[in-house]
């Protein structure tokens, strides 16, 4: 955990009440999940919103930015808005749990709480399934595309059935 240290918040010396943190990441934070990702190039800023309460802390925590990413249809690169927000309760017990997404229990001996994989987590998801660059959705092939592979499409497709096969289906019938 020590390389991460840089995104730990310490909240033993705070009072009860409301501090507000601020991270500036680059593709070096990503780098240091050692996961391939599908995004290159990231500029995105953190605001963490800490909430403190005598016995709990209430993390809101926001990223917003930009990633390059490959385009799915076209190979071209392209740069995506992200923006993300996630609230995490943090309760203090025997030991750490995070089997809760909402609430995660640490130790009560922790002075601090690290924040690096909410953040890899809330960037991560708000990257898109389906890369589709901007120049490609706007251009009529891809709406030909789309209206080709529509389940509407699919499901017409299914209920014409091959000639051969209705009459081998004739054939079982009459058995």
């Amino acid at each position: 955990m020590d390389r991460f240290r840089n995104y730990n918040i310490a909240f033993s010396g705070l009072k009860t009440g409301k501090h507000d943190f601020k991270f500036e990441i680059n593709q070096e934070f990503f780098d240091l999940f050692e996961t391939e990702q599908e995004f290159f190039n990231p500029k995105i800023d953190v605001n963490v919103h800490l909430d403190k309460h005598t016995t709990f802390l209430e993390f809101y925590i926001n990223v917003s930015g930009t990633v390059q990413l490959i385009c799915d249809i076209s190979n071209e690169e392209f740069s995506q808005n992200i923006e993300n927000e996630l609230k995490i309760l943090v309760k203090f017990g025997e030991e750490y749990d995070d089997s809760n997404e909402d609430i995660i229990t640490i130790p009560q001996k922790d002075s601090e709480f690290n924040i690096a994989n909410l953040v890899y987590e809330a960037v991560v998801l708000s990257i898109p399934m389906k890369k589709v660059a901007p120049s490609v959705k706007d251009s009529d092939e891809y709406e030909k595309l789309l209206e080709k592979f529509s389940p509407k499409k699919i499901e017409e497709e299914d209920q014409s059935i091959d000639p051969r096969w209705e009459a081998l289906k004739k054939l079982k019938d009459n058995n």
